[in-house]
Parts: C-alpha cells; structure tokens; sequence
C-alpha cells in the first residue's frame, strides 16, 4: 500500500498561491446576511414563519456572521412585527449578532426602525437607500436635486434619533460619478458612518468593481474620513459574477459583503453567503474561533426548505451531486485515495472542497460511465460480497442504461 504526506496539500501545486505577495486580505472579513430581506424579495420563494426566520438568525450567528438585515420595515404591519420579534430574540437568546434594516430615504420607512429600536432597547443600523444611475432617474423624473434633499433628510432623521446610518446608493455600478459625489458627501457631512456600493442590476465586472472603489476611495480622502467612513459592497448575479465580486471586494478593502443563503433574491439572486464562507475558508481566512463552518450545509438546507427554492443537484458543497461520481475514472482515484486510510486523501483526489469536514462524503455511484471498481465498490458498501459473477451482471446492465441507477434499480438487478 502505498504512503501518502502527513499533509494531503504537500501533493497540490497551488496556482493561486502563485506569485501572491503579503496578506490577501487586509482586514478580517465581515459579512451582512440578507435571506431574509433581499432573499425574499424573489418571486419565486415563500416568505418563511417568524419561527423559521428564528432558526436561520440561530444559524447565521452560529457560522460567525455579524450582521443580518431584519427586514424592510416601512413594508407594512407585518414586517415591522417580524423585525421586532427578530430583534428580542437576539437579545434574549443572546447572540452575537447585529441587525439592520432597509429603508427608502423616507421618514415613513425610516420612523417604525426608530420606534422598534427605542422599544427593544437596541440600535438598528439604519440602511437608507436611493436610487443613483441616470438611468433610473430618468424612468422616475428624478434630478440631482431632489436626490441630494432625500438624502439629506433621511440620514439626518436616522443620526438624530442616536442610530448608526449607512447610506445605500442603488444600481452605484452604473452611476454617474459626479452624481455620487454629491449624494456621497451630503450623507457623509448628514453623519452617515457607512456607504454601501450596489451592484443592484449585476452589471459590474472586476475592472468596474475596482474603478468604483478607487472613485470612492479618492473622495472620502479628499474629505479626510477615509479611516472614519466603512464601505459595502452589496452584488447581484444577472452575469454571474457575484461571488467573484464579492471575494475580490474583500480583497481590495471593502469591509463588509452582503449576501443570501443560496444566493436567492431578486431576479437571478445575490451573492452566495454559504460559498463566499466557504472559499474565504479554503484561502484560510476565517478564524475558526470566530466562524463555526459545521453547518454550513444546514444552514443551505434550512433556507431551501423553508423558502421553497430547491437546491440544484450541481450546486457546490451542498448539491446532491457535488461529492457524488458515477464515472469510472474519476471513482476509481477516489476509491484508491481510500484503500491509503488517509480520507483527506480521497476527499482530495476528485473535489478542491473537503466534504468531511462540512458533514458530507463520497459516494460512489453506478452508471453507463461507470468501471468495475464503481460495482464493485457499490456492492462492498451495501453488504454484497462483490462475485464476478455478479459484478458481470450489474455492470452489463448499467452499460445499456442511459441513467445513473438507483439503489433500488440495482437491488432488483441483484435479485433477478
């Protein structure tokens, strides 16, 4: 039997270790879980119980998120009621956990996060947004100026009511920069302790992404509140860039990242909170102390159950199929991988995420692409003593299938 490193990465050349000088990050990374207000907003999920919503709060504080938006309270009875009862469960169950809430820069929205907050006995990071492109503007007849006052007053309200406020430019990706710099520094001379950069149609590409924040980054210098004022970066996925959005905001200095559970929310989704963790664990960025990854998988199972939104079988980590081969070739290494006993070995072998230690493992299956060892193996596994006789009969079965078998279509085999 072959031996394998103490270290199953002594066998993996890193490419994207490759060249890298000092630290990829500059600051530990904090995120913003948005399922359960930008998640819901899609079409296609159902809003979950007060309960539900409870769970995923528990959760999410478990995996060390910071903070998570309670809702958008200005959207009637019933989200204020849901943000408030969110709000004491924190406090009673005594999370670690800081909240926020959504607001249009209007004293209707921004008035009941003022009133919950003085009734429970909590700040609420108060998250007023306002819609910034030209092109939007254009669609509602809104001009600079009437921009600048909503600003102006929505943030003012918010700061003179003893609440920390973000202000949120939306669809920032297809702004124009002489409109953010004013929206940017009458919220900033408003209090505003926080800009959130929104990606809010998915437009953006990593040049964009890196234009915005140097754009930005060079006014709150010239206003000397570059170490005073914080920065978002909240993304969207239309181009399927989210996550790759996300990961270089944090690499270039953004403080925080929003996202959602399997990355649902409007239209094609957000940013995925659950893949975002898991590739910032896999570069090694995440404290282990401070972010417990154990239930990760639970964490995506829970916001598909209880939002309706089946996770696809593809889909990494948590997908049905993510650890799961059929194919002959790629089975074969992984059953090797395990004769050594080394099972970070065989985690490794076909997959760069290691299943064990988010609770899953390889399985291997039994197709049309599938070798020998996979009957072989499948039967060992099942309490089959694997005869070749045997293994003949359920190979050559598989062979003119045009699917993957189920256990039961192999059990009939075996039986017939």
């Amino acid at each position: 039997m072959a031996t394998t490193p103490a270290n199953t990465a002594a066998l993996i050349y890193d490419w994207n270790e490759k060249e890298r000088t000092g630290p990829l990050l500059r600051r530990a990374p904090r995120f913003v879980d948005e399922t359960i207000r930008d998640g819901i907003q899609s079409p296609s999920v159902r809003d979950p119980s007060i309960e539900q919503k409870m769970e995923l709060v528990r959760l999410m504080d478990r995996m060390g998120i910071q903070t998570l938006n309670l809702g958008l309270p200005g959207a009637g009875k019933r989200a204020q009621e849901d943000v408030e009862r969110l709000l004491r469960f924190i406090v009673e169950e005594k999370l670690r956990i800081t909240a926020n809430c959504a607001a249009r820069t209007i004293a209707a929205d921004i008035t009941p996060i003022i009133d919950i907050s003085q009734r429970v006995g909590v700040p609420i990071e108060v998250m007023t947004f306002i819609g910034s492109s030209p092109i939007r503007s254009f669609a509602e007849g809104w001009d600079n100026e009437r921009l600048t006052k909503h600003t102006l007053d929505a943030v003012k309200l918010g700061v003179d009511n003893g609440l920390p406020v973000g202000f949120v430019t939306e669809d920032t990706t297809r702004a124009h920069p002489k409109t953010l710099d004013v929206l940017f520094r009458t919220a900033i001379d408003a209090g505003a302790s926080r800009l959130v950069l929104c990606d809010t149609c998915g437009h953006a590409t990593p040049d964009g992404l890196k234009n915005l924040l140097n754009f930005t980054r060079g006014l709150l210098r010239s206003m000397d509140m570059e170490e005073k004022i914080e920065l978002d970066w909240h993304g969207h996925n239309d181009r399927g860039m989210a996550l790759a959005l996300g990961l270089y905001a944090f690499e270039w200095g953004v403080h925080r990242v929003h996202g959602c559970g399997l990355g649902i929310g409007e239209r094609v989704g957000n940013c995925s909170m659950d893949l975002l963790l898991l590739n910032l664990y896999l570069l090694g960025q995440l404290d282990a102390r401070q972010h417990d990854l154990s239930c990760l998988v639970e964490y995506v199972e829970a916001v598909s159950r209880y939002t309706h939104v089946p996770i696809h079988p593809s889909y990494p980590l948590s997908g049905r199929d993510a650890f799961r081969t059929a194919t002959g070739v790629h089975a074969a290494a992984v059953i090797k991988a395990e004769k050594t006993g080394d099972q970070d070995l065989a985690d490794r072998i076909y997959s760069a995420v290691p299943a064990r230690v988010f609770g899953r493992q390889q399985e291997i299956e039994i197709g049309h692409y599938s070798g020998r060892s996979n009957v072989i193996y499948w039967l060992k596994s099942h309490g089959y003593e694997p005869a070749d006789a045997l293994v003949d009969k359920v190979f050559n079965f598989a062979k003119l299938q045009d699917h993957t078998l189920t256990n039961a279509e192999i059990e009939d085999v075996i039986a017939s």
